[in-house]
């Protein structure tokens, strides 16, 4: 087991980052999905009285989707994997700001294979001064479990216990300074070049730019993987979350990036636009190119 918790800084408020994160998610999807790869949403539901972060939240929308995978995985594993075995299936319960997001292979490798990925969104400081609403709704949150809401800095965001506390390596995610892959690089998804016509926001400059932003919050994603494969363990756990720390980078250079398509949306439009994006994902998926992301 490898546990890793990733803090990504962004200058959003935790409210326009719900929207922004959604309408990314559905852009992004199409990106990587074509010529027999890529995602298929299966459900994308209500759900109610699933407790998560000891009970804190319950409700909120509930996702299943499958993720077709072939150049998208590491060579070595697609010469072991039989025919048809590079499904991943996704289960997320998302309770806005909170979210539990497991992965899994049921078709192969069954209980020998997990990621969960865990997520709370934090609001700074001001946010919490200025946001009276957003402080009496999130109040035992905010006091209880952030104690101090801040800018990256939250000792133990989701609570982690003994063993688990101790195995957690913490990784800070710069979506201006950290360098990102050659193959993933795009002049107008660079946080450094990008300034919001809409906000006026941006571009992010030099280290610690948070400090000068205003609002400001933070993404603290808890990272679990589990491969239980003799010989392959250690290997693809550290694949898995690098992976994760590469698909973090570029997907929050994108949500501040994007910024001026999103701001401005309700939740309402993001559920219209999640149906659509669901029909064009399954026709994408049959016809033309592999598209987005591969492994090297």
């Amino acid at each position: 087991m490898l546990v890793k918790e990733f803090r990504v800084i962004l200058p959003l408020t935790v409210e326009e980052y719900q929207v922004a994160q959604l309408y990314s998610v559905a852009e992004a999807s199409k990106n990587e999905t074509g010529g027999g790869e890529g995602v298929e949403v299966l459900k994308n539901e209500p759900f109610d009285n699933y407790p998560l972060l000891g009970n804190r939240y319950s409700s909120g929308q509930y996702t299943y989707k499958i993720y077709h995978l072939k150049s998208k995985v590491p060579g070595f594993i697609r010469i072991l994997a039989p025919e048809g075995s590079l499904e991943v299936h996704e289960e997320a319960w998302n309770a806005y700001p909170y979210c539990r997001t497991i992965i899994s292979n049921p078709g192969y490798m069954k209980e020998g294979f997990h990621i969960t990925i865990e997520t709370l969104h934090a609001p700074g400081d001001g946010q919490l001064e200025n946001n009276p609403g957003y402080m009496k709704k999130n109040f035992i949150i905010c006091i209880e479990t952030l104690h101090a809401p801040d800018m990256g800095t939250m000792e133990n965001a989701h609570e982690l216990t003994g063993e688990k506390y101790k195995m957690r390596e913490v990784v800070p995610i710069d979506i201006s300074n950290d360098p990102v892959k050659t193959a993933d690089y795009k002049v107008d998804e660079d946080p450094t070049k990008f300034k919001s016509e809409k906000t006026g926001r941006g571009p992010l400059i030099g280290p610690e730019w948070w400090k000068k932003c205003d609002p400001v919050m933070t993404c603290y994603k808890l990272v679990t993987c589990e491969f239980k494969w003799f010989g392959l363990q250690s290997r693809v756990e550290k694949f898995i979350q690098d992976v994760e720390r590469r698909l973090f980078t570029n997907f929050h250079r994108q949500v501040f990036c994007w910024m001026d398509r999103w701001h401005g949306m309700t939740m309402d439009d993001i559920r219209r636009l999640e149906d659509k994006t669901k029909q064009e994902l399954d026709k994408q998926r049959k016809v033309g190119e592999v598209r987005g992301t591969r492994s090297e």
